[in-house]
């Protein structure tokens, strides 16, 4: 339908914003002649490693210590495959990312769901600490958060890292958006956090960050022991990433300006919020990410209807949101929401503008 419509698509967080670098097509490219075609070391080429090493907050062996995956979704898959055991329990932020809750269910464990509240999507420490017993083995975090846009503090962290010491659990954090952080606050990652070095696992991409997602690039940051159980469960699926694209961004991505993709990342959010909030929805500005959750309840009288609020809106103006109920473990709850990406070039966020002025859903 969006197809047929030439609809524009503000659901996915595929790239439009930042271009992918010119020097980094061009070491690929450079790398392809060259003939470097062939399989590499499968936790991944040591220079990208060595890349990758020098951006991190924290000193990390390349060696012992980085693991390059088949974009962050294959990492999550080896970080959970290689610490739970089937009925183990994994404690999660709800709403999240919609492929934890798939992933952990393919790993055989059991969800735990911490609430988010809205407006501002923060969770109650007291219900935090509630979800961990003595079957718990993994925290997963997402910081900045998808779809919420939340970047947990230093002090929110500091309460998962007691809780995680006192229960012996390993703590994962997908920080695939940690470039992308605003209003000058601080992202702080867990390999930071007192009490987390030596039992977190850091899950990174360059999808994002570079806009390469179509290269599959992602890492996972871990101590050498959980790194070495991580590896073997990667010998047994995709046993690397692709060569010549590893040595293409170990060789150029320097040359890519994050800060200053950060800010135009910045304005981007700023004018997505004004077009959407000026539609009549309500919308917390996210703190990092790329994506709007709104609550389209005030626009629509009331009703709740995600799904077909989307459809309208597509009929409507041909502009491509999605729903947010995947994102929660309670559907129901997330029904008044809907996932926007804003992570696109401004002449296309300027016709969005111009195709949403004046909609109004039916019965309006």
């Amino acid at each position: 339908m969006a197809r047929e419509r030439q609809g524009i698509d503000m659901a996915l967080g595929t790239p439009g914003y930042p271009e992918t670098s010119v020097d980094i097509i061009g070491a690929a490219n450079d790398a392809i002649r060259a003939g470097k075609n062939q399989y590499v070391f499968p936790p991944g080429h040591l220079q990208l490693r060595e890349h990758i090493a020098a951006t991190l907050p924290v000193p990390t062996d390349p060696e012992t210590e980085l693991t390059v995956t088949v974009g962050g979704t294959e990492a999550l898959f080896l970080a959970l495959h290689a610490l739970i055991d089937p009925g183990d329990e994994v404690v999660l932020l709800d709403p999240g990312y919609e492929q934890f809750r798939s992933t952990i269910a393919f790993a055989g464990g059991v969800p735990r769901h911490v609430p988010l509240h809205a407006p501002d999507w923060r969770f109650d420490p007291d219900e935090l600490a509630a979800a961990f017993n003595s079957r718990t083995r993994v925290v997963l975090l997402n910081s900045p958060g998808n779809p919420t846009g939340r970047v947990l503090t230093r002090q929110e962290l500091g309460w998962i890292a007691e809780l995680a010491e006192r229960w012996d659990a390993t703590v994962i954090c997908d920080e695939v958006y940690s470039s992308f952080v605003f209003d000058g606050r601080e992202q702080t990652s867990i390999a930071e956090v007192p009490g987390l070095a030596e039992r977190s696992v850091l899950v990174g991409s360059l999808s994002k960050s570079y806009a390469i997602s179509g290269w599959r690039l992602g890492f996972l940051r871990a101590d050498a022991t959980r790194t070495t159980a991580m590896r073997r469960v990667q010998e047994l699926t995709t046993n690397g990433a692709p060569g010549p694209l590893q040595l293409a961004v170990g060789l150029a991505a320097g040359s890519a300006d994050l800060r200053a993709a950060s800010g135009e990342m910045s304005r981007r959010r700023d004018f997505a919020l004004e077009i959407f909030t000026g539609m009549g929805m309500k919308i917390s500005p996210p703190e990092g990410g790329c994506f709007l959750l709104a609550d389209i309840s005030p626009l629509t009288g009331g009703r709740t209807d995600g799904r077909a609020f989307t459809l309208e809106l597509l009929d409507a103006t041909g502009v491509v949101v999605v729903p947010a109920a995947p994102s929660f473990a309670d559907p129901v709850r997330g029904a008044q929401y809907v996932r926007i990406a804003f992570n696109r070039q401004f002449e296309l966020l300027h016709e969005v503008e111009r195709r949403v002025r004046g909609f109004r859903p039916s019965g309006q």
